[in-house]
């Protein structure tokens, strides 16, 4: 007999399955592919946006990481004048540059937050609907438990972000703009100095703007990446595949976390982002697919990085 599942407000039910995880075709990180199960679970039909950040905001008085000046004694060998609430803006460059340094694209902005995305001369307006951005991880991590839900797993993540499909380039097919449609807020052009604007939207673009995926679920790829709990690795476990082996509900550990290549000695927490954003470009970062991922610190927060909740079913004790 099968039992109808209430479904919550703003939310769609993913089913529990098997899937392939990962890709072997790109970038290394996402290998190898490999079998993994997840049980069904609901989550957020769109990314949370500045309205409900606002909502949060406004009941619980919630200070986000950006907004607080930075405590010296987590930053040894900080100048003091270096020490300020901010975060990190995208500013496009004026021509070709150095794709191997980021700085190039990136500043960090005093005064830039949620509600101030460009620094302190900017503001919300008109953009209630879109994804809210500058969020940390513990931002996201307080938002969820607010809300009453949690942050997705890296594997639960892509299950879903696949909406059914198998075997595909993207997560709704092999052709990346079908008939010459833009299916996600993403980059055309020459990354970071030339944006066509093929799709309509230099940076963040309302939610829903998109068609959905077979879940129903908006802005999977693109517009803003989505924190998940995961700790980084540089690639998937290697384990070799037998049926009675594959993982269910696979989530990664603090034994994951990895050291920043360049300074060996100093460990970096970062955790996995998934999905892309409106800054990922055919000459850039082609991570606008479903087995893609990033690594991002926890203790910063950016431009284009934002967040989604699900909700897990509750099981019996086994």
């Amino acid at each position: 007999m099968e039992v109808e599942i209430a479904c919550p407000s703003g939310m769609v039910f993913v089913p529990g399955g098997t899937f392939r995880m990962g890709s072997d075709a790109h970038y290394q990180e996402e290998a190898p592919a490999h079998q993994v199960k997840v049980d069904g679970f609901f989550i957020d039909r769109t990314p949370v946006t500045n309205r409900q950040f606002k909502e949060f905001v406004k009941a619980t008085g919630y200070v986000t990481l950006a907004e607080r000046v930075p405590d010296a004694n987590d930053y040894p060998g900080a100048l003091p004048h270096m020490l300020f609430a901010g975060s990190l803006v995208f500013r496009k460059a004026a021509g070709p540059v150095d794709l191997r340094n980021p700085t190039e694209w990136w500043d960090f902005v005093q005064g830039a937050n949620w509600k101030r995305p460009l620094g302190p001369r900017s503001g919300l307006f008109k953009k209630d609907n879109h994804p809210v951005v500058h969020v940390a991880y513990e931002d996201a991590r307080a938002y969820a438990e607010w809300a009453g839900k949690e942050l997705p797993t890296e594997a639960e993540w892509e299950h879903a972000a696949w909406g059914g499909v198998e075997g595909a380039e993207y997560a709704w097919g092999d052709e990346f703009a079908p008939g010459g449609k833009q299916m996600a807020n993403t980059w055309q052009g020459e990354f970071p100095y030339q944006n066509l604007l093929d799709d309509g939207f230099e940076r963040t673009s309302p939610v829903g703007t998109y068609p959905p995926n077979g879940y129903g679920l908006h802005d999977m790829i693109g517009n803003v990446w989505e924190w998940t709990i995961d700790w980084w690795s540089g690639r998937h476990p290697d384990k070799e595949e037998k049926s009675c082996c594959i993982p269910q509900n696979p989530r990664g550990g603090p034994e994951n976390a990895s050291f920043d290549e360049r300074q060996p000695s100093i460990l970096i927490p970062r955790k996995v982002v998934k999905g892309g954003s409106h800054l990922c470009a055919p000459n850039y970062c082609r991570r606008y697919r479903p087995a893609a991922r990033h690594a991002q610190p926890v203790d910063t927060s950016m431009s284009h990085v934002g967040f989604r909740c699900i909700k897990r079913l509750e099981r019996a004790p086994s």
